[in-house]
């Protein structure tokens, strides 16, 4: 009787201990960090997606007052001191190799990058954004797209073999636009790419570092609305 009695208890006790521990495990993984950072996110990630649904629909109206297929339509007066916001980035190719800088080239100003890509290379959108321009310009650009987000930048992807989007579709960063090519006045297959802000262009190389497939800050600061990336800085604040 009494080892009988002993063994049940014993058995009470073991039941017990299994029920504490499982039941502190459940109290150390309800105050887990983790629990909450990951509800937070979430929470974020949808009043981001409802507000960034507005913002494409009209990308930067803050600063621009026109929506042409006019290249040289959008004018006007960058804002003194105007952050714009790096976050969400795609780089538009992997590739690393830059052809051309930004700057003078052969007597007048080469007012993007040329990187290095092969005909049929998949070419992505930089940001979200809606596409304003999808064109052809057998003297310059050949294919090309460009595209306005919502940070204020337009993107100008050039010399594509193929256009995979069209005017006013709304793109998503790392989505697909085009494919690398030769088109327009090229001599070799390459990607020219522009960041602009109201029709100003600004050295795409001040915030893509196209060697290490990032960017150079998660904010790019325009000082006094000059462009060209003169006095403009990055920051990882």
């Amino acid at each position: 009787m009494e080892f009988s009695t002993i063994k049940k208890t014993l058995g009470i006790v073991a039941l017990s201990l299994v029920s504490l521990s499982g039941m502190a495990q459940d109290i150390i993984a309800r105050q887990a960090p983790s629990d909450k950072r990951l509800k937070d996110i979430h929470n974020v990630k949808l009043n981001n997606t409802a507000a960034l649904s507005a913002d494409l629909n009209d990308p930067a109206a803050n600063i621009y007052t026109d929506w042409t297929d006019n290249i040289r339509s959008c004018t006007g007066v960058v804002p003194s001191n105007y952050k714009i916001d790096l976050r969400g980035f795609c780089m538009p190719t992997p590739s690393r190799k830059i052809n051309s800088p930004f700057g003078p080239r052969w007597g007048r100003q080469h007012e993007g990058l040329d990187i290095k890509v092969y005909i049929g290379d998949t070419i992505r959108a930089a940001f979200d954004g809606k596409v304003r321009i999808c064109k052809y310009n057998g003297g310059g650009y050949g294919y090309y797209i460009v595209i306005r987000h919502p940070n204020g930048l337009e993107t100008l992807y050039g010399h594509l073999s193929k256009q995979i989007v069209k005017k006013d579709q709304i793109v998503r960063a790392g989505e697909p636009i085009g494919l690398g090519g030769n088109t327009g006045k090229s001599n070799g297959s390459h990607l020219h790419f522009e960041t602009r802000v109201l029709g100003q262009p600004i050295n795409p190389a001040l915030m893509f570092d196209f060697e290490h497939q990032d960017v150079t800050g998660d904010f790019f600061v325009l000082n006094n609305g000059i462009s060209k990336g003169s006095v403009a800085k990055s920051s990882k604040k």
